[in-house]
């Protein structure tokens, strides 16, 4: 095949994401001729108490829209619910992207309120059925901690709004002299980052001689607020692509195209 069949024939991708959520966009880097590199930056652990999520659950009847935010969210939560009890038939599910939409079609969902343009709070937040909320019960099913703008958004419409928190995010605790020694040999080319917490945890993770590698080498992410933080970090190479696995994998490929 030629190499605008292959447009990312020879070149080596790092992978960052979770381990559990990787593998997907790496079958499409080696589809497109690459080579991925998986380094995931973040792990994803179950909550320490699970109590207080097991007492929402029980209870979903008096929830009128459950808002997932991430694929981790919609494993981890649907998981539990599912061991416990039925859905709640006039519960609304909405999710931000379209990893967490796809997830919740997996558990039999497919009524979801998701945007359909960029995928963030804000643009979930422009949907119509986010607008009339007041008086209306919502819980945010999300890992520990996180963006508040969803939440406090709902809360000033008038919504009743709680937090889920059902699992939490760590940095792995792996070396990475493996990855720095593909680093000096040219083996990676090409940066994927899909979060900024990601992002950061990668920066840290390399050491001083890795941060040189990782600002002469182009970092691709899906959203600006992601680039806003490798601006931040020194990484001016930093190239915004189109949402999803797809979208990171096109985007690398033009990137590569018009820098051949």
């Amino acid at each position: 095949m030629t190499t605008l069949a292959l447009p990312l024939a020879g070149q080596g991708v790092l992978v960052t994401r979770p381990a559990q959520q990787a593998v997907h966009l790496a079958e499409l880097i080696v589809a497109a001729g690459g080579k991925p590199v998986l380094f995931p930056v973040l792990e994803i652990l179950d909550s320490a108490d699970l109590q207080p999520l097991y007492a929402l659950i029980d209870r979903l009847d008096d929830v009128d829209m459950a808002i997932f935010i991430s694929p981790n969210a919609v494993n981890k939560a649907m998981n539990l619910i599912k061991s416990r009890r039925e859905l709640p038939g006039g519960m609304q599910f909405a999710a931000i992207g379209r990893g967490s939409s796809k997830e919740l079609k997996h558990f039999g969902v497919t009524d979801i309120i998701a945007p359909t343009a960029r995928f963030d709070s804000e643009n979930l937040l422009e949907m119509p059925q986010l607008q009339a909320v007041e008086g209306k019960r919502v819980v945010i099913f999300r890992g520990d901690g996180g963006r508040e703008v969803l939440g406090d958004t709902l809360t000033a419409r008038g919504a009743q709004v709680e937090y889920a928190e059902c699992y939490r995010r760590s940095r792995p605790d792996v070396p990475a002299g493996n990855l720095l020694r593909q680093w000096s040999r040219n083996e990676i080319n090409a940066v994927t980052v899909t979060s900024s917490e990601g992002l950061r945890n990668l920066y840290d993770m390399l050491g001083k001689l890795g941060r040189q590698w990782l600002k002469t080498t182009p970092v691709f992410a899906p959203h600006e607020r992601i680039l806003d933080v490798a601006r931040e970090l020194g990484l001016e190479r930093s190239v915004l692509t189109p949402a999803g696995d797809e979208g990171l994998v096109d985007g690398i490929a033009d990137w590569f195209r018009e820098h051949a």
